[in-house]
C-alpha cells in the first residue's frame, strides 16, 4: 500500500540526471516509510536495490555483530562473501566491489545509527569510502537513512568532513491528508468525515499505523482494536519507537514530552512545570524531540516587528505520542488483562480536549494543502503556525492574543480560525475578529481571515461575508 510520496520521488529522479554518482540523506519518524519509499523509487526506476540494514543495539551488541549482519545481508544480495571485514572501510570496499557501472543501482543503509553502533570510525569510513571509491560509479545513489535523526545531523549533516558532497538531504514527514484517506479504499466516499478524523486523530498521517485500519469497522472499532487490546499496534509500538529514536536522556527527554500533551510551552514553562531550575537540559531535549519529528514550535516571526519570537513554544505535534501517553500509557496493565472496556471512546475521560488539539494538529501540519483554499496557492509564506502572545498588566497593558494559525507572507497576515464542534455559530467571528484587533500590523500588511471546520455551521456565520475563506474540513481530504 504505497501512496503518494510524489514530492520526494520527483527529488530523487532529478539526481537521475546527473552524470556523477550522489550521496543522500534520508530522516524521519519511524514508521513514516521511509526505507519503503526508497524501495519504490529504485523499483520505479528500474534500479538495481541493495539494502542493508543496521541491527538494533543491545546490551551486548558490538561492532564485530554490524559488520557480520552486514556482510551477511550483502551476500545474499550480491556474489559478495559472506566472511565479515574487520573494519568498516573493508566492508564499504566490499560492497564497492559488487556495483556495476553503468547500471542504476540505489544502496539504502538503513538505520544507519545502528550500523555505527559501537564505532565512532563509520562516518569517518563511509566518507573515505564515498571519495576514493563509492562516488566514481557513475549510476549509483546512495541513501544513507535512519530514524535517529540527530545521529544522521551531528555525523554526516554537521559533519565538515561531508561539506559538499550531499546532493540531497530528504525529511520524509507524515502523508499528506489526501493521501491518508486512500487507505479507507472505496470506503472512504462512503465514511462519515467524522470517523475519518478521529482515526486520523490518533493515528496522524504514519503510513504503518494506517495500514492496520479496517474500512469496514468504525472509527471506535478501529481504535478499540489498534490501541486498547493486548498486542495491539498502538498499544506497543511507542516504547520500542521512542527508546530507538531518543538516544541521549531518554527518560528525562520523555518527562519534557509528557508535560506538552495538553497544550504548548515554552521551555521555562516546562522547566516550571518539572520543578527543575534552568540548566540547558530542557532545550537540549527540546532540540532532540524537534529533530526526532514529536514537536514543532509555534510560529516563529513576531507578527507586529517580523523579527524571531523572544519566547519559543512548542506543541507536541504528533497525535499518536499524545493519544499514547494521555489514554493508553496509564492503562496498559488494565489493557494487557484484556480487561479495558469501554462502549464509546466519549467515555474517556478529556477526551473532546485532546481530539480538539489532535484536529488543530491535523490542520496545523498540513497547512501547505490549506494554502489553495485561501488564496495563497504559490505565495511565499515567511512563517506558519499558532501564534500565542501574553497579556500585560498596567495602564498600557496589552491584551493576550491566541490565534490557531497564523501564517505571514510579506503582505499579509492569515488569521486562520480552526474550529470541531457540533454547532459553529456567528461567536467564531467575534472570536477571530479579537485576534485581528489584538496585532498591531506593520504599515502595508493587510489581514486576511480563514475558518476551518468540521460541524455544523451556522448560516448566519457562514454568509456574513466577515472571513476571506471558508474551508470545510472534508475539503482538504479531497472529499468534497
Amino acid at each position: 500500500m504505497f501512496f503518494g510520496r510524489e514530492d520526494q520521488m520527483e527529488q530523487l529522479e532529478a539526481l537521475w540526471d546527473k552524470r556523477v554518482s550522489s550521496l543522500v540523506t534520508c530522516r524521519g519518524r519511524r514508521r513514516v516509510g521511509k526505507s519503503t519509499l526508497v524501495e519504490e523509487f529504485a523499483r520505479r526506476s528500474g534500479a538495481r536495490f541493495i539494502k542493508i540494514e543496521g541491527v538494533r543495539p543491545g546490551d551486548k551488541t558490538t561492532a564485530a555483530d554490524e559488520l557480520r549482519a552486514f556482510a551477511k545481508q550483502l551476500a545474499r544480495q550480491t556474489e559478495a562473501a559472506k566472511e565479515p571485514q574487520e573494519d568498516w572501510y573493508s566492508a564499504f570496499g566490499v560492497l564497492d566491489g559488487q556495483i556495476r557501472d553503468k547500471e542504476r543501482t540505489v544502496v539504502l543503509l538503513d538505520e544507519v545509527s545502528w550500523l555505527a553502533h559501537g564505532d565512532e570510525t563509520f562516518a569517518d569510513y563511509l566518507k573515505i569510502a564515498w571519495d576514493n571509491a563509492l562516488k566514481k560509479h557513475d549510476r549509483l545513489i546512495l541513501v544513507v537513512c535512519g530514524s535517529v535523526s540527530t545521529w544522521i545531523r551531528d555525523n554526516i549533516i554537521g559533519n565538515r568532513a561531508y561539506v559538499g558532497r550531499r546532493s540531497l538531504d530528504m525529511v520524509v514527514p507524515e502523508l499528506p491528508l489526501r493521501e491518508c484517506v486512500r487507505f479507507w479504499g472505496r470506503s472512504a466516499s462512503r465514511t462519515d468525515v467524522r470517523e475519518i478524523i478521529d482515526v486520523l486523530s490518533v493515528t496522524g498521517g504514519i503510513p504503518r499505523y494506517l495500514e492496520e485500519i479496517n474500512p469496514r469497522l468504525s472509527a471506535e472499532d478501529n481504535i478499540r482494536r489498534l490501541a486498547f487490546l493486548p498486542n495491539g499496534v498502538l498499544r506497543d509500538d511507542f516504547d520500542e519507537m521512542f527508546n530507538d529514536v531518543i538516544t541521549a536522556k531518554p527518560r528525562f527527554t520523555a518527562r519534557v514530552l509528557r508535560t506538552l500533551v495538553d497544550g504548548p510551552k515554552s521551555c521555562a514553562e516546562v522547566e516550571k512545570t518539572l520543578g527543575i531550575g534552568k540548566g540547558g537540559d530542557v532545550s537540549k531535549a527540546m532540540s532532540i524531540l524537534e529533530e526526532s519529528g514529536f514537536v514543532s514550535p509555534e510560529c516563529a516571526r513576531n507578527p507586529e516587528t517580523g523579527a524571531d519570537v523572544r519566547e519559543r513554544r512548542y506543541r507536541l505535534r504528533d497525535n499518536y505520542a499524545r493519544f499514547y501517553l494521555k489514554y493508553i500509557e496509564p492503562q496498559k496493565s488494565v489493557i494487557d488483562e484484556g480487561a479495558f472496556m469501554f462502549s464509546s471512546l466519549r467515555e474517556l475521560e478529556g477526551l473532546d480536549a485532546v481530539m480538539g488539539l489532535a484536529f488543530e494538529n491535523l490542520v496545523i501540519n498540513n497547512y501547505r494543502e490549506l494554502l489553495s483554499h485561501i488564496h495563497l496557492d504559490g505565495s511565499l509564506v515567511m512563517s506558519a503556525g499558532p501564534y500565542r502572545r501574553k497579556g500585560t498588566k498596567g495602564k498600557n497593558g496589552r491584551r493576550g492574543c491566541q490565534v490557531d494559525l497564523l501564517i505571514q507572507t510579506r503582505r499579509a497576515l492569515y488569521f486562520v480560525e480552526v474550529k470541531r464542534q457540533e454547532e459553529i455559530g456567528r461567536e467564531v467571528i467575534d472570536q477571530v475578529d479579537d485576534q485581528v484587533r489584538a496585532i498591531t500590523r506593520p504599515r502595508g500588511v493587510s489581514a486576511k481571515t480563514a475558518l476551518v471546520y468540521d460541524g455544523h455551521l451556522s448560516p448566519v456565520a457562514a454568509a456574513d461575508g466577515y472571513f476571506d475563506a471558508i474551508v470545510p474540513f472534508k475539503n482538504l481530504l479531497g472529499l468534497n
